[in-house]
């Protein structure tokens, strides 16, 4: 049966984790030629991880809603979601050079950082969140490791620097909490919110 819903993401990952449980995502921009909405990203001073991605996650989720209005869209599911990794008590976003990110990767190497996933689905009036929290610890990396997973390419559009569906993976030595959540869509969460507005995924 054909489970059709919006990802307010553009995000490959998280398209290919929805289809992989069965249900059918298109995206919904956020941005487009008629009517933006915009979500400013930037973090408040002080906010901390989780407030941070449960906050922008519910103002994706809110400005998916307005497009799919404007549209005029079928009435579908939306599912919005944000990623941030935190260490040492900073918000760790994309990095915006390979310096970056080779100071991000320098930072985990022999040691545990935390990833907060968000997700907001909004369905028939309703907007509800959760949260999925889980923490990675990597082997201590060397400079050639670093520069050669740099040297891929592979962190510049990824929250924290790495992506762990990747190459990245050979960095990882332990996981506690979600493999989806910190690739960025936490599947129990995701579903358990879809079914929680009415919406079942089955």
């Amino acid at each position: 049966m054909s489970k059709p819903l919006y990802l307010a993401s553009q995000s490959p990952r998280r398209l290919e984790l929805l289809r992989q449980v069965g249900l059918e995502p298109t995206v919904l921009p956020l941005r487009s030629a008629r009517g933006r909405a915009d979500v400013d990203e930037t973090p408040f001073p002080q906010e901390v991880a989780r407030d941070y991605v449960l906050r922008v996650a519910r103002m994706k989720a809110a400005a998916a809603l307005i497009a799919q209005a404007r549209r005029r869209l079928p009435p579908w599911p939306i599912l919005a979601a944000d990623t941030t990794v935190t260490i040492d008590g900073r918000i760790l976003g994309k990095p915006a050079d390979a310096a970056e990110a080779r100071v991000m990767l320098e930072r985990y190497s022999g040691r545990s950082h935390t990833v907060f996933t968000a997700v907001a689905a909004a369905y028939q009036g309703k907007l509800d969140v959760a949260l999925s929290e889980s923490v990675v610890t990597f082997k201590t990396l060397g400079e050639a490791e670093i520069a050669a997973y740099v040297a891929t390419r592979e962190p510049f559009d990824k929250a924290g620097g790495y992506g762990i569906q990747g190459r990245a993976a050979l960095f990882v030595e332990h996981l506690v909490g979600s493999h989806s959540g910190v690739v960025g869509l936490p599947l129990h969460e995701t579903g358990a919110l879809l079914e929680g507005l009415g919406f079942s995924v089955w």
